[in-house]
Formats: C-alpha cells, structure tokens, sequence
C-alpha cells in the first residue's frame, strides 16, 4: 500500500513525495479512510507510529480540497507542551508547501511580537492552529478569536494533557466551539479519564488502536542493576562505546539533569541539557543542536519523552526508572525510529527494581540485565528490595584504563509495521 491509494489532493501528493514519505504505517493505514469519510475518531497508537501525520494528511486534503472562509480558524489542534506545538507546525510547514494552506503555532513563552503576530491570525483568520491549552485560553478571554466557522478539532497527546491537569481548560476551549464539527482524539493510552472524555466531545467515533503498550521489536533493551553510587561510571562505561553517535539520557528530576550535566561537562563530554528551567528560545537551540546531529549528547526530563520527532537515535539511557511504564515505552520510543534500529539502557537501582518489575509486566518482556565490570564492584541482585549494602568509595572514581567491555547480547529484531 502506498499514498496514492488515499487519493490526496495533488498539491499534498506533491509534498509527500519532496518530503520523502513512502509507504503509510499502520496508523495511518486505519485512521485516515476514517477521517476523510468525516467520521469523528478516538485512535490510540505507541510514540513513532506516525500518527502525526494520521491526522494531518486527510485534514490538509479537505482544506485544500474544499473553500473555506479566509477570515476564519478552519482546524485547530491542542497540544500539551511547546514542543510538541513547534513539531507539528514543522510538519505542516513541509506538507503545505505546495498548497497555500496557512498555519500558526501559539504556545507560552514568546516575547510581545509573538503574541502580535498571534492575534491577528487569530483574528484575521488563519487555516489551522497548533495551540498549548493555556496560552490559546489568554487569547480567547479577550474576545477576538474567530472559531465559529472550525470545521477540525484534534486533541493530540490527550492521555498527556489529562496527566498535566488540562482537563478544564480543555472542556472551557471546546465550549467556545460550534458542535457542528469533526472531532479527532490522538492518545498514547486509554484510561478511562480518556474514555470519559471522548464520551462527551465526540460523536459515535470509530475507536482505532495500534499496537499499544509495547516498544517495536527494534529496540534491543538492556538494564543494569546498580547502587546509585555506580550510576555515573557506568553512563561513563556506556558512552564508551563508540558506535552511538546520537545518545539521549532521561533523567526523572530536573536537578539530576542538571547534575549528571556537569558531571559528564567536567569528564569532557559534549553534553547539554534540557528542562523546565531553561527560556524557550535556549530549549529550541539545544533541541536543533541535537536533531542536527551538532550535538551528541542530549540529558533531559520527561519533557523530551513525548512528542519529540528525531530519527536517528542511537541510544537512549534511562538514568532514572520511570514511575509510569507509559513513560518508560514513550522514553525508549526516541530511539528505532524510521524503521531504524536502536538501544535503550536502564539503570535500576534497589529501590526502583519494583517499578521496573511492573514495567516489563506491563511489554511482557523481561529485559536483559547486563553485567556491572568488576571494577565498579557488586551491584545488587535483582529482585531484592532496599540498600542492604553500598559499594565501595572506589566506584565514585573508576579508572578510565583498563575497563572491561560491556557484555554484549545480542537480539534478532523481528520486522515490525
């Protein structure tokens, strides 16, 4: 199955075919038929799927396709972060580009021009509308924006909205909406706050899933138990290993990223970070520092483990074990993207080795754990709980010579969609 099999429009076509699209994933496969026959949608699907691009293709074909009023908002697409605002307007900015479909992103942060340029879009009218929930609210409170005529409503990333308390503002933008109109909700997971709301902001929608919960076949995924003494060696043991070129770290604390910053900083590594803390405008540079490969490697919160659209990801290292095991499959999502291949590194300390236990019940893998070099001393077993013992002072410094290479286990891929 390829693209031409939608029948798109063919300034949309044209755009596919510049921007390297080939053939449609799954997601997109179910959810676009959907969508262009007008039917309202509630479709969950695993981080990398594609289902950006599942709800922006058929939304583009009915808005060239079809003479809307210029002096109005014709779709509008919430999201829960800047970064996933700045991404989607980026993909529009390539499949629009033979069209003459107009976009803006408008998300918390900018200077007074921004929120100029923002306005009269908003007021003028403009095609479509990447928004976070708060800032869009700040506009629509002083009464100019013009949505009365909004054909598309998308919810992207619901689970993560509810997750970040967006629920009121959510039900206060839908209520400046006419109901007369289309209504796509894109979510990671379906817990029943999900279901609850597409019970009342959708009408009779078909339900869509992919492959949920589970990382693709593609990432081989290892882990080290350790005491957290030994976790700083053992990222140093990892980065050794020459052949990742595009390495991404989560840690779970805004303070560990900004820690193991230094400390790697200080070791000589071309590493930065990124946070909460940081002004929008120095998160974007060190973002496009990343994607352009300028900058090897990228330390981050939970900030990055969604919505970011980098391929080419050679390894991702959770510092930290994440609470959720959504988070945890969204984490290792970075990597093996496109149809590539990567590696995904857990580091379990005692106290999280519980946590860690419910994650591979929830992928139905156990993931390999790999053996600590005699050097940083015993780790604990896997499977007890609480520091019955700490390592030696040693592990705090380790030699740099001499250390013994990480074993190696290698898993076959299965071919995933």
């Amino acid at each position: 199955m390829d693209f031409s099999s939608f029948h798109f429009h063919e300034s949309l076509e044209e755009s596919l075919l510049s921007s390297g699209y080939k053939s449609p994933t799954l997601i997109q496969q179910k959810a676009i038929p959907v969508i262009l026959e007008g039917k309202d949608i509630i479709a969950s699907a695993q981080t990398g799927t594609g289902k950006t691009a599942a709800f922006l293709l058929p939304v583009l074909h009915k808005l060239i396709s079809e003479d809307y009023k210029d002096s109005e908002v014709h779709a509008l697409i919430i999201v829960p972060t800047r970064e996933l605002a700045i991404q989607i307007s980026s993909h529009l900015d390539g499949l629009t580009y033979f069209s003459s479909i107009s976009s803006i992103a408008i998300y918390g942060g900018g200077d007074g021009e921004s929120f100029v340029r923002e306005k009269q879009a908003l007021s003028k009218g403009v095609d479509i509308v990447v928004a976070t929930p708060g800032k869009l609210i700040s506009h629509l409170n002083m009464g100019y924006v013009k949505m009365k005529e909004l054909k598309f409503l998308i919810l992207d990333e619901a689970d993560r909205m509810l997750d970040m308390g967006f629920y009121e503002d959510l039900m206060r933008i839908i209520s400046h909406l006419p109901k007369e109109r289309q209504t796509l909700m894109f979510s990671a997971t379906m817990p029943p706050k999900i279901n609850q709301l597409a019970k009342s902001i959708l009408n009779s929608p078909v339900e869509v899933s992919v492959a949920l919960s589970k990382p693709p076949e593609s990432i081989r995924q290892e882990a080290y138990v350790a005491y957290e003494p030994q976790k700083i060696p053992l990222v140093r043991h990892i980065l050794s290993n020459k052949s990742h070129q595009s390495i991404l770290i989560f840690c779970s604390k805004k303070q560990t990223v900004k820690q193991l910053t230094q400390q790697l900083q200080k070791l000589g590594y071309d590493a930065k970070e990124i946070h909460s803390d940081l002004e929008q405008n120095e998160r974007e540079e060190v973002l496009l520092a990343f994607s352009s490969k300028r900058l090897p490697i990228l330390i981050a919160t939970d900030i990055l483990s969604r919505g970011i659209d980098i391929d080419q990801i050679d390894l991702v290292v959770n510092y930290d074990v994440p609470s959720d095991g959504e988070d945890y499959v969204h984490r290792i999502g970075r990597t093996a993207r496109a149809e590539t291949k990567g590696t995904a590194i857990t580091l379990i300390n005692p106290e999280d080795q519980h946590k860690f236990q419910r994650i591979e019940k929830l992928i139905g893998k156990v993931v390999e754990k790999l053996e600590i070099p005699a050097e940083f001393g015993a780790g604990p077993s896997y499977g007890s709980t609480g520091v019955s013992h700490k390592p030696s002072q040693r592990t705090h410094t380790p030699k740099t010579t001499n250390v013994a290479p990480r074993k190696t286990i290698t898993i076959t891929p299965r071919s995933s969609s």
